[in-house]
């Protein structure tokens, strides 16, 4: 049976600043794009940003730091610009798959 992980890392511009691998059952897709929110919060942005990111869309303070953009052919998920975070699932042998039994 194969296993599957998601692969996290964080980049500041081009260099990887960060990676962490975890079994798949750890997250859901839900949660890992939480996940991707929380980290690019915090290595990047402050108080001000942070609020901009949660205001609603459209209002003088609101910006697009915390969102999320999914891969179009794998559960890849991106977020941030610099620093930004991807989240990929994973097979055992690091190749990116469109692994799709999460919820």
């Amino acid at each position: 049976m194969k296993k599957f992980y998601w692969r996290i890392r964080g980049f500041d511009g081009s260099t990887q600043v960060f990676e962490r691998t975890v079994e798949i059952g750890q997250f859901t897709y839900n949660q890992i794009q939480h996940l991707l929110k929380a980290l690019v919060a915090k290595a990047g942005l402050d108080n001000d940003e942070m609020i901009g990111a949660y205001a609603k869309r459209g209002t003088k303070i609101a910006n697009d730091h915390l969102a999320i953009v999914k891969d179009f052919e794998s559960p890849t998920y991106m977020c941030g610009s610099n620093p930004h975070f991807v989240a990929a699932v994973i097979d055992e042998h690091g190749k990116i798959t469109r692994y799709s039994k999460l919820s």
